[in-house]
């Protein structure tokens, strides 16, 4: 092509050298082919001018450093907005559904503290899901079922006592793994 100017030429050499390994680099970078081509060529078209008009040094260095920026880049608008290309990326998603592994050890875990309230003495029950799932304070508690403030926190420490022994290890029931109470007793 006798009309090219030698710029031109080593545009062209720049692009038939680097466009496969620098898909493969945005590849691997992305997770994805389709967005790697794209970024890509989005590269190419920064990177054309700065080889028109000589002023890159390393045309290579340049084209990899700009494709990295705009790579991270859409990485970071994925996090803020993960569909913004407008089509889902289904293949990187995370599942938002546990495994079946997952499903069958919380039932089994289920199962394990169904059995575990159940042996509990029904005073010591009673306080223990009024306190823990009706998220009641004590006062509420004692007042509800007729007795003290003292008998409520002992048998609340004495439920939480009984699911600790009865419990496995990695399902022992501390006061740290409820959800905040609703008062602070000194």
């Amino acid at each position: 092509m006798p009309d090219e100017t030698p710029n031109r030429q080593k545009f062209d050499g720049l692009y038939r050298t680097t466009i496969a390994p620098l898909r493969r680099y945005l590849s691997r970078m992305l997770g994805n082919a389709s967005e790697a081509q794209d970024v890509a060529h989005d590269a190419y078209l920064r990177v054309y001018p700065k080889v028109q008009d000589d002023s890159a040094r390393n045309p290579e260095a340049v084209l990899y450093t700009t494709a990295r920026r705009l790579a991270l880049n859409r990485i970071k608008r994925r996090g803020i907005a993960p569909f913004a290309s407008g089509e889902p990326h289904l293949e990187n998603a995370a599942s938002s559904t546990p495994g079946v592994v997952q499903q069958v050890m919380a039932r089994q875990e289920l199962q394990q503290l169904e059995v575990a309230l159940a042996q509990l003495p029904p005073g010591c029950r009673a306080v223990l899901l009024l306190r823990k799932i009706e998220l009641l304070s004590h006062a509420e508690i004692a007042e509800r079922l007729g007795i003290s403030i003292s008998t409520v926190e002992k048998q609340h420490a004495r439920a939480l006592r009984l699911l600790r022994v009865a419990l496995p290890s990695h399902l022992n029931v501390t006061p740290t793994n409820y959800p905040p109470t609703q008062e602070v007793r000194k």
